[in-house]
């Protein structure tokens, strides 16, 4: 009679048929998990199921004498019942079916009876099952030991039968998926100093139908001496929703600029801690809290997105910050609006009155391209904008290359070669989730140094700030030169940040200022088909090279900056690479009577390598892509907390992210894949290494260290639900229509 199998195990089988199949030991698949170390309670109940199959082993290995003989002398081969001989060796390997089937026989001790045994024959035999049986039982009852099945090649690691059961239950509860920015982390000890310790909810705000409708919330600083700042974003939203840019503002300045990430049926969540000191001076008076985040609400897109954000306030003894921050803005504020300019079709000019003492003056400047400029870096030459409107549609011009400016009295006072950021619905969705984008959830804002100009504004004159977005413009004779304008559009701010001192900047009027034009070299080439004529692929490059120097006095600041970009449409602009990279250093120079000191210096560099491609037919719409990028910064520090490390003092970066997506859609559903992998080091020696694999994150470990091979399936990720509708939002190129 075969023995009934526990209700608790029935289940565990039951749980398992929800696994990818990964191994197949005789032609049926067999499903693998990697060792969870868990309690070994669950484990009793299996120990005389598990002893048959290791005595069958055993008494397949053991002498003759101890088996049983068939009357034609053969050994018995159906030892273990319902395994034919071939499958007998391997009755330690086949335990779940793709079905969730136990194997037959798996609870039957099948026929172990031999003819003309000895009574001593039988009493061996008696004390061989009873000590395996035991041995067994001590085995498994043991968790520590539970890893050794593991690692046996097929063997399903029975330890993880709690975690399927758990990760199942938290499926089935439809919990939110947990998206993330791999990031430095942001931690300090409130309980460490007693002088102040405070938290403040700053929002709670749902945007449903937002455009036009930031939160508007009124900002009183707590009531006790802090110089450190923390705010904490969490957001959960569940539907379908694009993914969104969202600016906040205290007053006219902008403080932090995000995205969010696009949500599933069951939902996502993600919560991101900013370091926000630099901004202490406005923390310490009363502000206007204007949190901008445009969302639509309608039949299609259902996904409101729920914030809160609340800010905490220590004394840690941090380092100096600015004393002064002006915002170089629309400064809106006052009609409860967003302060954030749009270029190029705003005017963004600002006027100020510098005061005297300042002694240190930097600007920081925050620009992201939207639209037709979201994906710049694989914009071509407005020449070839119409080269496969059949196929891929207008393509956006200007060049792969743009150039975010600052003006001083119309005076260029330095330059910003953006770093190419791609939000959660981008060049393939599958890429992000759970892991977003280098510096989706956190923008970062590159910084000019304005002291050598301190001379001039603060003459007690008004002054002029301007930012300005440019790529390229070519001429008939293969030459480039900056344009006067962009597409449609940059989403841009900046700020300047005074710092004051005793010590007097000497010297009078404008600075010094050595800024030949960037030098550009270009190529381009448009094959076409020998017999039809048209257009087939387009092949273009773009190298740059800067050198800027602006020198007062007292004080030199310098910038040289490199820039390349390959790029390749073929299949008529179905297919696309671009191979981009930006290097620059920065630095910055006290200058006495004698040598001059560096007080900052900054190197940082940005790779990229994009390659796509879509399908669309009648019934079906696709899109694959790789995707391999980075961004590596180290400095020595500046004053306060800098915007662009986003720390204080030396500073170190380098992280990279590569992987694959994949994206189909027919007209009964789509399906979304992918794999990321991202690499962190960052400051104090903090490394982490994160490997997702259709939205599930497979190993997060410490940079450098092995991590154990293990499946943790995702709970609650919930139906694909793509944001963006078409090719070209998700691409930049290609049919605008709504997917199939």
């Amino acid at each position: 009679m075969q023995e009934q199998l526990p209700s608790s195990f029935r289940e565990d089988v039951a749980l398992l048929s929800s696994v990818p199949a990964y191994q197949s030991v005789t032609g049926t698949p067999i499903f693998v998990l990697h060792h969870v170390t868990v309690s070994s309670e669950n484990l009793l109940f299996l120990s005389p199921l598990i002893s048959l199959v290791v005595l069958g082993i055993l008494w397949k290995l053991s002498p003759g004498r101890l088996r049983g003989s068939h009357p034609s002398g053969r050994a018995n081969t159906r030892g273990i019942s319902g395994l034919a001989p071939s499958d007998e060796e391997n009755a330690a390997y086949v335990l779940v079916s793709a079905k969730g089937d136990l194997c037959q026989g798996f609870g039957s001790a099948g026929t172990f009876q031999s003819r003309g045994d000895t009574a001593r024959s039988r009493s061996k035999y008696a004390v061989w099952v009873a000590a395996t049986i035991f041995l067994t039982a001590m085995l498994f009852s043991h968790a520590s030991l539970l890893a050794l099945t593991g690692y046996l090649p097929g063997v399903l690691s029975l330890g993880n039968l709690e975690n399927v059961r758990r990760q199942s239950s938290s499926a089935s509860a439809a919990g939110p998926l947990d998206v993330f920015q791999v990031y430095q982390p942001v931690t300090f000890d409130p309980a460490s100093n007693n002088a102040c310790n405070q938290e403040i909810l700053l929002m709670e705000h749902q945007f449903a139908a937002s455009y036009g409708h930031p939160f508007v919330g009124n900002y009183e600083p707590p009531q006790c001496d802090f110089d450190t700042t923390r705010i904490n974003l969490t957001v959960t939203s569940k539907g379908r929703q694009f993914d969104r840019l969202a600016l906040m503002f205290l007053g006219d300045v902008e403080v932090f600029r995000t995205s969010t990430a696009e949500p599933t049926t069951n939902g996502i969540v993600w919560t991101y801690i900013k370091e926000m000191s630099q901004y202490n001076t406005l923390w310490k008076q009363p502000q206007k809290l204007i949190f901008d985040l445009g969302n639509l609400i309608d039949n299609t897109y259902t996904g409101p997105f729920n914030v809160t954000l609340t800010a905490s306030f220590t004394h840690q003894n941090n380092v100096k910050t600015a004393d002064v921050i002006l915002p170089i803005s629309s400064r809106k504020s006052s009609s409860n609006s967003s302060s954030a300019f749009t270029v190029p079709s705003d005017n963004t000019t600002v006027a100020y009155s510098i005061p005297g003492n300042v002694s240190r003056a930097i600007v920081s400047i925050s620009a992201c391209g939207q639209s037709t400029e979201e994906f710049w870096w694989s914009n071509v030459f407005s020449s070839n904008t119409a080269d496969f409107t059949q196929t891929a549609g207008e393509l956006n011009g200007y060049s792969p290359f743009r150039e975010v400016q600052l003006l001083i009295d119309g005076i260029l006072a330095g330059v910003v070669w953006p770093f190419p950021v791609i939000f959660t619905g981008g060049v393939a969705p599958g890429f992000w989730r759970p892991i977003v984008g280098i510096d989706a959830f956190d923008l970062r804002e590159p910084e000019i140094d304005v002291t050598p100009f301190i001379p001039l504004l603060t003459d007690g004159k008004s002054h002029t700030f301007e930012i300005k977005v440019l790529g390229l413009d070519t001429s008939a004779n293969g030459t480039a030169a900056l344009s006067n304008t962009v597409g449609s559009y940059w989403v841009v701010t900046g700020k300047v940040f005074l710092y004051f001192g005793d010590t007097v900047i000497h010297g009078k009027g404008r600075p010094q200022i050595s800024a030949p034009e960037p030098q550009f070299f270009i190529t381009r080439n448009l094959v076409q088909n020998a017999q039809s004529g048209a257009n087939e692929s387009l092949s273009y490059s773009v190298r740059a090279e800067r050198n800027l120097t602006v020198r007062s006095s007292s004080f030199l600041w310098s910038q040289t900056l490199s820039y390349s970009n390959f790029g390749l449409l073929t299949q008529q602009g179905i297919s696309q690479r671009n191979n981009q990279s930006t290097v620059g250093t920065v630095s910055a120079t006290s200058i006495g009577s004698g040598r001059g000191s560096i007080e900052s210096y900054t190197t940082f560099s940005y790779p990229l390598d994009c390659n796509s491609t879509y399908g669309i037919t009648d019934e079906t719409t696709s899109i694959d892509a790789t995707i391999s990028r980075g961004l590596d910064i180290d400095s020595n520090g500046g004053p306060g907390i800098s915007t662009y490390t986003l720390t204080s003092g030396p500073s170190t970066l380098h992280t990279k992210q590569y992987g694959e997506a994949h994206y189909f859609s027919t007209s009964g559903g789509s399906s979304s894949s992918g794999e990321t992998t991202d690499i962190f080091n960052g400051d104090d020696g903090y490394q982490r290494y994160v490997k997702a694999v259709n939205g599930t994150v497979v190993s997060d470990t410490p940079a450098g260290q092995e991590s154990s091979a293990r499946l943790l399936k995702s709970p609650g990720s919930g139906q694909f639900c793509l944001g963006r509708n078409s090719v070209r939002s998700i691409l930049g190129r290609g049919p605008s229509t709504p997917f199939v």
